[in-house]
């Protein structure tokens, strides 16, 4: 593909180049490709009908976590976290030995220990990744989905944007069924400090455990506002808030 670097952004197609606005900007490329009917029954394109239905079970898969965090994810999200998410699971679905090429899925590639590794640390927000923003240890509980974080001060141990006055910790505990579909999400009473609080510990969890079974997710939220006559303003449209999933187990 080529960038269109005039004046004047085209869209469409004109003389078999279409035109077309993406997240790279205005690009264009050749118009062309296969018959779909071609795709749908020629033998010789056996290999791009199961990579296309593998796709599709990893876009899916990726669609209904994002969904089911979305309580948490919707002031957070980058705008490529679609696209990461399903190059993970993507990945998990390659761990199914189980099935056979065109048929392996997500529910059985994340059931195994280096499936669930590979969600366990993945930031929603890239540009404000949990490691580059809270610079102190803390502790999970699977079972619970609670979060502590034994001694903490926010002026020491958080990377505070320009502008906040507040940091707001959120837990969350997701459950997710890749095979049916079904899955819940509980968020935790938040937590805010000043920017300014004294160190001090910080335990959020949970008020209740999700009642579907399948895999949960253990996600920690770090917001950050300014607040002005008691109302709480973003920064920056959300670019500095945390989302992190910090576990991934069997339930």
């Amino acid at each position: 593909m080529a960038q269109q670097k005039s004046i004047l952004k085209l869209r469409g197609t004109i003389g078999g180049i279409s035109f077309y606005k993406s997240k790279d900007g205005y690009l264009a490329r050749e118009k062309g490709g296969v018959d779909a009917s071609r795709i749908a029954n020629d033998p010789g394109f056996a290999r791009t009908r199961e990579n296309g239905v593998e796709f599709g079970n990893s876009a899916s898969a990726g669609k209904l976590l994002r969904n089911t965090v979305r309580a948490l994810s919707k002031d957070v999200s980058d705008s490529r976290v679609s696209s990461r998410l399903t190059q993970i699971m993507s990945q998990i679905k390659n761990l199914d030995e189980t099935n056979k090429r065109g048929e392996r899925t997500v529910a059985v590639g994340i059931a195994s220990n280096e499936g669930k590794l590979l969600l366990k640390n993945f930031n929603f927000n890239i540009n404000a990744a949990l490691s580059t923003v809270l610079f102190q240890p803390f502790e999970v509980n699977a079972t619970t989905g609670g979060i502590v974080m034994p001694s903490i001060s926010p002026l020491e141990d958080v990377s505070i944007p320009e502008g906040a006055t507040h940091v707001i910790f959120r837990s969350g505990c997701a459950i997710v069924d890749f095979v049916t579909g079904n899955s819940e999400m509980v968020v935790s009473e938040p937590v805010r400090l000043t920017v300014s609080a004294a160190k001090q510990p910080v335990n959020i969890i949970p008020q209740q455990i999700p009642t579907v079974e399948g895999i949960k997710f253990i996600l920690l939220s770090i917001d950050f506002v300014q607040v002005v006559n008691n109302v709480d303003y973003s920064l920056n449209n959300n670019t500095c808030n945390v989302l992190t999933i910090v576990e991934v187990v069997s339930y």
